[in-house]
């Protein structure tokens, strides 16, 4: 039985019969490409987020920028950030050029700070390397910092025409749902084999508005939790549809298995000053201002040994990144106003750092939570 059959034995409230076991790749779809890549692209040029930006650019470094940006981001947090940082960093040189600390700053409070790092020593290669112009291929693009397989395509598809396919979490959705890809994406066979299914797809004209189309149906359209199958244009075709689960695709059973930390925060404030240690330049939020972390109560205990006055407990804050969740639980401390503000020698213990003022910490490289809980809750300090 066909798994159209299926799906319409599933709608009918009768049992489908076996089939055969499938082989973990499908064969191609018979005249899905012509038709697939022709109503992306009539969508696209109907429905399309053309509002964006970045939509139609040519620049290569903007599109670059806005990629980079938009990943496991929403567009409406980008929007501000992409805008804000343009006019500080209009092009690769002035990027280039700026210490690394002043790019952490402009990125601050979006978050997997080390797109930032990578943007930053990848516009220092362009530089060094291409003459402040980015290589016109998909393939010496991919050699770049942070610049992966499906950021490469993309820049190259939108910048130079390049007939490239794109494999970003969106457009795996929607490729997959469309194809009824029931290959597991966890094995690497099956990840290079939808790689060649998104290349036979590309259409011999029009590259751009289909890249975009694929990628604003995965964004509005096919969505992971609720699809609208009602708007899509693929619906006639889509395998997904057709047997009523688009909720089973994209398969991917190997899942990461999330670690957990729990750390004091400590906010030290003198006269309107607070306390920022340096984080290293390796390992979560490398290189970004930070309030001292602390292992526990015991080390909070040790570090203040001594000190004047007390420490108040505030919310506990929870964070969620990539391969862990964090606890992070601040104690804020006023040292004395009519006390000289203590020093390094006094506070090295808690890391390498320095007195911001409120105005410098907020214009500071600062991870999320710190910004957050600085601009939440000021009215303590």
């Amino acid at each position: 039985m066909s798994r159209q059959a299926a799906g319409r034995a599933k709608r009918a409230g009768s049992p489908p019969s076996r089939s055969p076991a499938r082989s973990p790749v499908q064969p191609p779809v018979a005249g899905l490409a012509g038709n697939l890549a022709t109503e992306v692209q009539r969508w696209q040029r109907q429905h399309g987020r053309s509002h964006l930006p970045w939509v139609g650019e040519k620049d290569p470094y903007r599109v670059w920028l806005s990629e980079v940006m938009l990943q496991q981001t929403q567009v409406g947090t980008v929007l501000d950030y992409y805008r804000r940082f343009l006019e500080r960093f209009p092009d690769v040189q002035a990027l280039a050029a700026a210490p690394q600390a002043d790019v952490l700053a402009a990125w601050s409070g979006l978050g997997y700070y080390s797109r930032a790092r990578h943007l930053h020593r990848c516009a220092q290669q362009v530089v060094a390397e291409f003459g402040g112009r980015f290589p016109a291929s998909s393939a010496a693009l991919a050699t770049l910092p942070g610049i992966g397989r499906s950021t490469a395509a993309a820049i190259a598809a939108f910048c130079f025409g390049e007939r490239a396919a794109i494999l970003d979490g969106n457009v795996k959705r929607v490729l997959t749902r469309a194809l009824g890809f029931e290959a597991d994406l966890a094995v690497a066979a099956a990840e290079r084999e939808l790689w060649a299914r998104a290349e036979a797809l590309l259409p011999a004209r029009g590259i751009e508005s289909y890249t975009q189309g694929l990628m604003d149906l995965g964004a509005t359209v096919c969505l992971a939790r609720q699809p609208l199958c009602d708007r899509c244009p693929l619906a006639t075709q889509c395998v997904a549809h057709a047997e009523e689960r688009p909720h089973d695709f994209p398969v991917k059973t190997r899942r990461l298995r999330r670690g957990h930390r729990d750390n004091v925060v400590l906010w030290l404030e003198h006269r309107g000053h607070w306390w920022l240690v340096r984080r290293p330049q390796t390992g979560v939020w490398a290189g970004l201002w930070c309030l001292p972390l602390l292992d526990d109560d015991e080390a909070l205990a040790a570090g203040t040994e001594g000190w004047p006055g007390a420490g108040q407990a505030l919310p506990t804050v929870q964070h969620a990144l990539t391969h862990f969740d964090w606890t992070l639980r601040p104690i804020f401390w006023r040292w004395p106003t009519r006390a000289k503000a203590p020093g390094p020698e006094r506070l090295g213990g808690l890391g390498a750092g320095r007195w911001f003022s409120r105005e410098e910490a907020l214009s500071a490289g600062l991870p999320t939570p710190m910004r957050r809980l600085f601009e939440a809750a000021v009215d303590v300090a």
